[in-house]
């Protein structure tokens, strides 16, 4: 079910502007309630049972689902205004995303959460597609982009930063084992880094340009 709502999203994100914001309309209204209680009850599982210890368990495959429709709804938030919370839920509900991402749940899992949250702060819904201030002269979304940045940074303000891995095993092309003469052991994952160090920085960004006094910037 989680795959095929996504995949008719996809598809429908495909069309035509004024044709997708209809059909988007008529998927989303009658599970917009549905979507946001789902939300909430798959991510606050208790994720540090023996269910989710292997990234080829059936309970992980469903979570990479969900994450892929996550991924849907995030697009259709960003390029179309519409009505309905489940498209602004990882916006106003990061806090548990961020709680899964420290969760001992496997490596795959953290990576593809923290890479949705790169795509929340730079509003791009494709890698091609352009983002940044513009989108955010819409109400909506600089309400949303505040609510995620004030728990971001209320989050890293704590030790949580520190809970997070930078590594799973070391993979290279046609091989699982360590090429000669590198260290797997010091081998760090540059694309979370990299992607975790950006929703800092744009977290902290747009806190600073929408803050109302010098002392709430400092």
């Amino acid at each position: 079910c989680l795959w095929t709502l996504a995949a008719i999203l996809k598809e429908t994100l495909k069309d035509a502007p004024a044709a997708r914001a209809g059909a988007l309309k008529k998927l989303l209204a009658p599970l917009d309630a549905v979507l946001e209680g789902f939300y909430s009850a798959i991510l606050l599982h208790h994720f540090d049972s023996h269910h989710y210890t292997s990234p080829y368990s059936e309970a992980t495959n469903n979570l990479i689902s969900f994450i892929d429709l996550l991924e849907a709804l995030l697009v259709s938030r960003i390029e179309l205004e519409l009505p309905f919370r489940c498209q602004r839920i990882l916006y106003l509900k990061v806090s548990y995303v961020l709680n899964v991402i420290s969760s001992s749940i496997p490596y795959v899992i953290k990576k593809k959460f923290i890479l949705l949250l790169k795509k929340c702060v730079l509003c791009k819904s494709r890698e091609d597609a352009k983002g940044g201030s513009q989108f955010f002269q819409t109400p909506s979304l600089c309400e949303d982009m505040l609510a995620l940045s004030n728990v971001v940074l209320q989050v890293v303000n704590l030790t949580w930063l520190n809970q997070i891995p930078l590594s799973g095993k070391c993979s290279y092309f046609g091989s699982s084992e360590t090429a000669p003469g590198h260290d797997s052991q010091g081998a760090s994952d540059q694309t979370v880094l990299r992607a975790l160090s950006l929703v800092v920085l744009k977290a902290l960004e747009f806190k600073i340009q929408n803050a109302a006094t010098e002392a709430e910037i400092k």
